[in-house]
């Protein structure tokens, strides 16, 4: 039996002084406010609940900061897009291990203790498939085994370069599967993961790359397990929805699919009013990546609506240009301050602390996106939680959601001293455990690749 005693903790039911907290094999035992502490048990300051990373692709994460050089011709996304190609294209097996655990180490040290991994890098370099159709997948398992966060592998189905089934460009040859293939990748990768308290869902990748039976094929492959898609991420590809299908991206999913609490609705930036209300209602979850989303230049989600819809939503760090569970939430609200010139938009009259609303909300969501299950500190739930340096100088004089507040908005670096995993203590002192050892073989794999001749 492992026990924790904390200042203040936010529980299930919100905020408590002098909790004392147990756990057993990775979940939570009892919680008691106003107690005492006991021999053997750890003393922090201020416990929150850990957050869930909905949406990753840990690769990208060794090419952050690479595109941020504008060509002769301007520069988008699409360009973007081109670079991460000939970046994806170098990687194998070893490299993706590799980077991903840096990834890896680096959310759980931003205070994310699980990650959906949408994961598209499936073939060797050439194209060919790997004897095991799930050895890259395995890869990302074992860097999320080793780190300690959570995994949820969201194998993608990737059919087509664009709308209407167009053959898939060279540089895509490493992501592609027909359906059969697809059902022989998922079947491997729960095979990969069997054993693991790792999950394993299904991520049709985006309505550009799967045909309408792709789709519905990826979607009976689920069962209930989560379901990922990119959507609306682009004008540009609203446009091309439109010119093939009649319809917007979200309006022809919900309309030809089975969209609900599974489903995770992954940027949805380009919708309409009717669009959003309609995501509300589905009971889907969106998925938000604003550092991604701001590093792309893909535009704005109308966050504030999809709140006052009733809707739901999480946060990702997607290419992992910067992972910072405080900066996905600040830049979230400052987006929607910058859209619309006011402030504290994303709180409300019942909940007026905007931080406790974004953190809140993207615990919720993410843990439903994920397939995680309740979400909170309570018994029976996993022990999965951050501690912060109740000594930190933003913090001073600060309780309640005004800590909350702090983390989101003020200085919060050097802030999380603590984070675990199922009980397993995975950060400490600020910095994760296998940090040194990880580091070191994440810049032996950059290495090895030959960075000037990707990004030159």
């Amino acid at each position: 039996m492992q026990g924790w005693w904390f200042e203040t903790a936010l529980l299930a039911e919100g905020w408590a002084d002098r909790v004392r907290m147990t756990a057993e094999q990775g979940r939570i035992v009892s919680i008691a406010a106003d107690a005492e502490p006991e021999a053997g048990d750890e003393r922090h300051g201020v416990a929150l609940p850990g957050i869930a990373n909905l949406h990753s692709h840990a690769f990208q994460r060794g090419m952050a900061g690479m595109a941020e050089r504008r060509g002769p011709d301007g520069d988008s996304f699409w360009t973007w897009r081109d670079l991460m190609y000939r970046f994806a294209n170098r990687i194998g097996p070893d490299e993706l291990e590799a980077i991903a655990a840096l990834a890896f180490v680096e959310m759980l040290e931003a205070g994310f203790v699980a990650v959906g991994e949408f994961h598209y890098v499936h073939h060797d370099r050439d194209g060919t498939p790997f004897a095991d159709p799930a050895e890259m997948g395995a890869r990302l398992a074992a860097a999320a085994a080793e780190t300690g966060i959570g995994l949820t592998l969201l194998p993608v189905l990737y059919m087509a370069s664009s709308f209407g089934g167009a053959t898939p460009r060279p540089e895509q040859r490493r992501f592609v599967h027909d359906i059969e293939g697809y059902a022989r990748l998922i079947e491997a990768s729960r095979r990969a993961l069997a054993g693991s308290d790792a999950r394993v869902g299904v991520a049709p990748h985006s309505l550009r790359a799967v045909t309408p039976e792709g789709l519905a094929a990826a979607v009976e492959i689920a069962g209930d397990a989560p379901i990922h898609i990119h959507i609306a991420e682009q004008t540009g590809e609203v446009d091309d929805c439109l010119r093939h299908t009649g319809r917007r991206p979200v309006e022809w999913l919900l309309a030809n699919a089975p969209v609900d609490p599974r489903w995770c609705l992954v940027h949805a930036t380009h919708v309409t009013p009717a669009e959003l209300d309609a995501i509300a209602r589905s009971g889907a979850v969106t998925g938000l990546c604003p550092v991604t989303e701001a590093n792309l230049g893909d535009g704005i989600f109308p966050a504030a609506d999809l709140l006052a819809a009733g809707g739901t939503f999480g946060v990702g760090s997607d290419s992992n240009i910067l992972i910072d569970l405080a900066q996905e939430l600040r830049s979230l609200e400052y987006s929607q301050r910058l859209a619309r010139r006011e402030r504290n938009l994303l709180s409300s009259n019942a909940c007026p602390s905007t931080g406790r609303t974004l953190f809140d909300a993207a615990g919720k969501g993410g843990a439903q996106a994920l397939g995680l299950g309740v979400h909170g500190l309570a018994p029976g739930a996993r022990a999965d939680f951050l501690t912060l340096d109740r000594a930190h100088p933003t913090l001073a004089g600060r309780a309640g959601d005004a800590l909350l507040d702090a983390f989101v908005f003020a200085d919060s670096r050097g802030m999380i001293d603590g984070v675990w995993r199922g009980g397993r203590q995975c950060v400490r002192a600020g910095r994760h455990v296998a940090r040194d050892t990880v580091v070191r073989r994440y810049s032996a794999a950059l290495a090895g690749l030959g960075i000037g001749a990707i990004s030159g």
